[in-house]
């Protein structure tokens, strides 16, 4: 099982935990053309749409063929489409799981095929780590202990309604998916260590915007005294200002809001103080996947984690980042 603590700053050093592995045999083989097969979550985000450009702008940048599907957020899906470039013989398979267990059998089938699988933004559970040669993404974990930091650090200014306790209610992601364990997990083991922060209400918007709205709805109506939303990403969390505000308060003043991504939405609502905190997770991975699968199909050594570098805003930090802000 891959380890979910942070490996380092930015990518892990060459040399440490590393393997090779060569790709298919596949056509595209023979005029030197990499193909590679993607299999997509969906369009659930902006931070997706974002992660979906830059992959495919740096295929076509680095003269990859690259294949795409859009799973629309469903493991089927994507086992379905993993099973086609199977059969297409592709060179390089890369995926971002939608959920984090249930991979072994399709892996299986690309190892079998001599097909070397690339693990992007979220992780699998699985006791064979030989099914895929490297994983890129953001430690989410480590996400989540940011987010958990700043509301333990800025608790003061947490307790809007003032009787002593921090009421927060979480906006969880998809269901069994490696972003919304770790960061739940994460802000938890953080948060524990003042007594008194509690979360009153945790359920999944799924990622989305509508989601995350249709959930805050609910939880303005069945959770008094809420004090913080925590979102799993920026998206829910801008669902949740809708919510808050047809409610008649003030999302960032009535209730204090917290969320991960860092999207050019999120960024500009925290720019507008209707977010607090935003814990960055970059979605610009294209250039860094194209170049593991390069390294990939010429046999060379490459890291088993490469985790990508990413930081944090508050609302004066949003506001200087905004003008030249890429996604």
């Amino acid at each position: 099982m891959i380890k979910k603590t942070l490996v380092a700053a930015s990518v892990v050093a060459l040399g440490a935990g590393t393997l090779s592995a060569c790709g298919g045999d596949g056509a595209s083989a023979d005029d030197g053309t990499i193909t590679m097969g993607f299999a997509q979550v969906g369009a659930e985000s902006g931070w997706r749409t974002a992660n979906s450009a830059s992959i495919q702008d740096s295929a076509e940048e680095a003269g990859i063929d690259l294949k795409f599907t859009d799973a629309q957020q469903k493991q089927e899906n994507q086992i379905k489409a993993i099973r086609s470039y199977i059969q297409q013989d592709v060179d390089v398979i890369s995926f971002s799981p939608v959920v984090e267990t249930g991979w072994d059998a399709v892996l299986q089938e690309a190892k079998r095929a001599g097909i070397p699988v690339i693990l992007t933004d979220r992780a699998v559970d699985t006791e064979d780590e030989s099914l895929y040669v490297s994983f890129l993404g953001s430690d989410f974990v480590a996400e989540g202990e940011k987010a958990g930091q700043w509301l333990v650090d800025n608790a003061g200014d947490m307790d809007v309604d003032g009787d002593g306790d921090i009421n927060v209610v979480e906006l969880q992601g998809t269901t069994g998916a490696a972003p919304a364990i770790d960061r739940k997990e994460g802000f938890e083991s953080v948060i524990e260590s003042d007594p008194t922060i509690s979360i009153g209400a945790s359920q999944t918007g799924d990622f989305t915007r509508d989601g995350g709205k249709q959930v805050m709805e609910a939880f303005l109506q069945s959770e008094d005294g809420i004090d913080v939303v925590y979102a799993h990403n920026d998206d829910m969390g801008l669902g949740a200002i809708e919510a808050i505000e047809a409610a008649g308060l003030v999302p960032g003043e009535d209730i204090k809001i917290i969320t991960i991504d860092a999207v050019k939405d999120g960024m500009t609502a925290l720019a507008d103080g209707k977010i607090n905190y935003i814990v960055e997770c970059n979605p610009l991975l294209g250039p860094q996947l194209m170049d593991l699968a390069q390294k990939v199909i010429d046999g060379e050594e490459v890291p088993r984690r490469v985790v990508t570098e990413e930081t944090t805003f508050t609302q004066e930090q949003a506001a200087e980042a905004l003008p030249t802000r890429e996604y």
